[in-house]
């Protein structure tokens, strides 16, 4: 069974960046995808993007691409979240799960962290 942890979030002003972690205990994930979603306030969780361990295949929400960039870290147990551009309606709680395949159904997730705040302000 896999668990993961998000950090990396945190107070940052509209146009700026930030870049969280998703990190992995228990089993490694390395054959697994791993995805990226995230709850506004008021809203439900949405997907934000996704990433197969072992290609490094990519998969993005339209509201983030181009802004956000997904990738594996150097270790087994790593992914990232570069986000730049930032906006106000970026702000929610940011959460990373792992998938056996590439989707954006959350439902196809497990392992979900706690989360991690992410605030932009305007």
């Amino acid at each position: 069974q896999v668990q993961l942890v998000e950090s990396g979030g945190g107070l940052v002003q509209a146009g700026g960046s930030l870049r969280l972690s998703c990190t992995a205990s228990g089993r490694t994930f390395t054959t697994y995808t791993v995805g990226w979603f995230r709850r506004a306030p008021g809203k439900e969780r949405e997907f934000v993007t996704a990433i197969r361990r072992d290609s490094g295949i990519t998969l993005y929400a339209d509201s983030v691409k181009g802004r956000f960039t997904i990738s594996r870290g150097n270790g087994q147990n790593t992914v990232f979240l570069q986000m730049n551009s930032l906006k106000p309606e970026d702000t929610a709680v940011y959460y990373c799960a792992a998938g056996r395949t590439m989707t954006a159904t959350e439902s196809d997730y497990w392992g979900w962290g706690q989360g991690t705040q992410v605030t932009v302000s305007s």
